[in-house]
C-alpha cells in the first residue's frame, strides 16, 4: 500500500513539473550524468561478451539451420530430378509395352483371321473332295444297277430265245475251243 502511495506522490510531483515546463539541466554533477554514462560503458562492456557470445551461438545455430535447409532442400531436388527421370523412364517402358501390345493384338488378329482363311479352305476343299466321291459312288452305283439290270435283261432274253437245242450247240462249240487250247 505505502508503495502505491509513493507512485501516486511521484506522478502528482511529475505532472507538478510538467506544468512548470521541461527544462535542460545543464549541470552534469547535479543531473548523475557521469553516472549513468559508466553505468551505461559498464554495462556495455560487461553485457557486450555476454550478449555477443550469445548472438553468435544464435547465429551459428541459425547459421547451422539455414545450411541444413538448403542441404536438405538439395537433396529434396536431387530426389526430384530422380523421380522425374524415374518418370519419364516409366513413361517410355509404358509407351514401348502399349506398342508391343498392338503389335501382338495385330498379330493374334491376323493369325486367327488367317487361321480362318485355312480352315475355311480346308473345309472347301473336304466338301469338294466328298463330292466328288459321293459322285463317284453314286456313278457306281448307277453302272452297277446298269449293269445289273443289263444282265438280266440279257439272262430273260436268252431264257426266252435258247432252246435245247442251241443250248446244245452252245455247249459244244465251248468245248471245242477248250479242247483247242489243250491241243
Amino acid at each position: 500500500m505505502e508503495s502505491l502511495m509513493q507512485l501516486f506522490n511521484i506522478i502528482a510531483n511529475f505532472e507538478a513539473d510538467v506544468r512548470s515546463g521541461i527544462s535542460f539541466n545543464t549541470n552534469f554533477l547535479e543531473a548523475n550524468v557521469i553516472n549513468i554514462l559508466l553505468l551505461l560503458s559498464g554495462l556495455i562492456y560487461v553485457l557486450k561478451e555476454f550478449l555477443g557470445s550469445i548472438l553468435v551461438t544464435r547465429q551459428e545455430k541459425v547459421l547451422l539451420a539455414i545450411q541444413e535447409s538448403e542441404e536438405r532442400l538439395q537433396q529434396a531436388n536431387l530426389r526430384l530430378i530422380e523421380s522425374e527421370k524415374q518418370l519419364a523412364q516409366t513413361q517410355l517402358v509404358i509407351a514401348q509395352i502399349i506398342k508391343e501390345a498392338e503389335l501382338t493384338a495385330q498379330k493374334v488378329r491376323q493369325s486367327i483371321l488367317d487361321q480362318g482363311k485355312l480352315d475355311i479352305d480346308k473345309l472347301i476343299y473336304a466338301s469338294k473332295v466328298s463330292i466328288a466321291t459321293a459322285e463317284i459312288q453314286i456313278k457306281q452305283q448307277i453302272q452297277l444297277q446298269i449293269t445289273s439290270l443289263a444282265i438280266k435283261r440279257v439272262t430273260m432274253q436268252l431264257q426266252n430265245h435258247i432252246n435245247p437245242a442251241l443250248q446244245a450247240k452252245i455247249i459244244d462249240n465251248n468245248i471245242a475251243q477248250l479242247g483247242g487250247i489243250y491241243e
